[in-house]
């Protein structure tokens, strides 16, 4: 299926790769290139395979908190929160954005679960609730440190662009044309998600990479930046095997609702809350410059103790990084573990994420 800039990418060179369904680009200069021109400027990236939703009606939002484990009372109009859609058994089914909007909440879900999600959501949602899927919109993602110098020229408003403090959005016009705007993202930079009509998004797209601090990047260097930032991927380092207090999530679920349950799964995660869990998430620093890849086995000694979910070469630190599930008893910063590669040991050592510190504008 092709997205609303499709052909943009193409007329830019972006080099093309079918991902969630879509075509993609993956890179244009170089993944290398790319993820430091965004650490270091702004870099402009196309996320339209993403699904934004719009939930609203008639008891909404306790409906909403019956399927989310999110304490909706304390969710502000317009302040993007992160939250996730849980099975019964507690596994992560996706990872997700909520924000207040009016009477109602809109959503971002992944573009690879977003049909599922939105049947999952038919189905624990009463009738008197609806869904509806923007399918006319795009999104667009504006991520480095110079984001916000870019963005301020193109973009007018009842209030400035200055005031948006992270996780924090609103309704915006760009070249006269209705934007909303979050400043989040996931790069760990300071940024901005940008969703505006599907109609209109080469125009826009061209106007913010006409600004000098900005060009596009591809989903190569989305992929490292996000590692570097310490943040999972859905497929990869969450999955409905995964809970969220063993992915280290816990922070998507409020204090109330940790107390009182009434969401999916809450049993399980009570319990894994009062008594721990096997496994955890951790981040894993490895010396040289051979990387190690999703699949990869760990080791302590000789006893197998985990599985890798995310790696590769960090090109900010200058050497490799991954994410892993392991055992609990060798999860503690510092452990030295092992990685199988290719039937090669390569010491890892246990490090805290994110591996290079956030920057939100805060």
């Amino acid at each position: 299926m092709m997205l609303p800039l499709d052909a943009w990418h193409r007329e830019r060179g972006g080099r093309m790769v079918e991902f969630a369904g879509y075509w993609m680009p993956v890179q244009y200069e170089g993944i290398l290139a790319e993820h430091l021109w965004t650490r270091e400027s702004a870099g402009l990236f196309d996320v339209s395979h993403m699904g934004q939703l719009y939930i609203a009606g008639e008891g909404v939002e306790a409906a909403l908190e019956a399927v989310l484990p999110i304490d909706l009372a304390t969710l502000k109009p317009y302040g993007p929160r992160y939250s996730l859609l849980l099975d019964e058994n507690g596994g992560i089914l996706d990872d997700l954005m909520v924000t207040r909007w009016n009477t109602g909440f809109y959503l971002v879900v992944n573009g690879a679960t977003k049909w599922d999600d939105i049947a999952h959501l038919r189905e624990g949602l009463p009738d008197e609730v609806t869904i509806s899927h923007l399918d006319d919109s795009a999104l667009l993602a504006l991520q480095g440190p110079k984001s916000f110098t870019a963005l301020e020229r193109v973009v007018t408003g009842k209030y400035p662009l200055s005031g948006l403090t992270f996780m924090k959005g609103g309704q915006f016009k760009i070249a006269g044309i209705d934007a909303w705007i979050s400043r989040s993202g996931y790069t760990g930079e300071d940024g901005f998600e940008i969703s505006i009509p599907a109609e209109n998004a080469a125009q826009i797209a061209d106007l913010i990479c006409q600004q000098p601090e900005v060009k596009p990047i591809g989903l190569g260097a989305r992929d490292s930046l996000r590692l570097e930032a310490g943040l999972p991927l859905y497929g990869h380092d969450l999955s409905p095997d995964t809970s969220p207090v063993e992915a280290d999530l816990l922070f998507a679920i409020n204090k109330r609702r940790r107390i009182e349950g009434g969401f999916p799964g809450a049993h399980r995660i009570m319990g894994e809350l009062a008594s721990g869990t096997p496994r955890k998430r951790v981040g894993l620093a490895l010396d040289g410059r051979q990387a190690a890849r999703e699949g990869a086995e760990v080791y302590k000694e000789d006893k197998k103790v985990g599985i890798l979910t995310s790696g590769g070469f960090s090109p900010t630190l200058g050497h490799p990084i991954a994410m892993a599930y392991v055992d609990a008893a060798h999860a503690a910063s510092g452990t030295i573990l092992t990685i199988d590669i290719r039937g090669k040991r390569l010491p890892a050592g246990v490090v805290p994420m994110p591996f290079v510190p956030h920057r939100y504008h805060r």
